[in-house]
């Protein structure tokens, strides 16, 4: 059976609509388009953020989205890694292969 390529911007809407169904608050911070490129407006060492923060209850959620075949940056390793340090937040790298993965982490209370 062959699989369809997801692109991320597509996961990500997934993400965020399964999320949402399951009672989650949902934080993306997208790029927009200037004359100089694209730019995410955020300050300080917001190179490499995680795609998308998730709170819900005492959880919180940081999640780097790729496609099956995505490139995990150096700099958004770091904040990966930085973040799984703290040991008090969830992290995650997630594809669309490990979806159903996904729905049981954010279904847990």
């Amino acid at each position: 059976m062959k699989t369809i390529p997801v692109k991320e911007e597509n996961f990500l809407s997934q993400i965020q609509y399964l999320a949402h169904m399951f009672g989650w608050r949902v934080a993306h911070f997208r790029p927009a388009r200037t004359k100089y490129g694209w730019r995410t407006a955020i300050a300080g060492d917001g190179a490499g953020f995680p795609d998308i923060c998730m709170v819900k209850g005492k959880r919180i959620i940081f999640a780097e989205l790729k496609s099956e075949t995505g490139k995990v940056h150096p700099n958004q390793q770091q904040w990966l890694d930085a973040l799984s340090t703290t040991g008090k937040v969830e992290v995650y790298l997630w594809r669309p292969s490990q979806f159903d993965d996904i729905v049981e982490v954010l279904r847990e209370e």
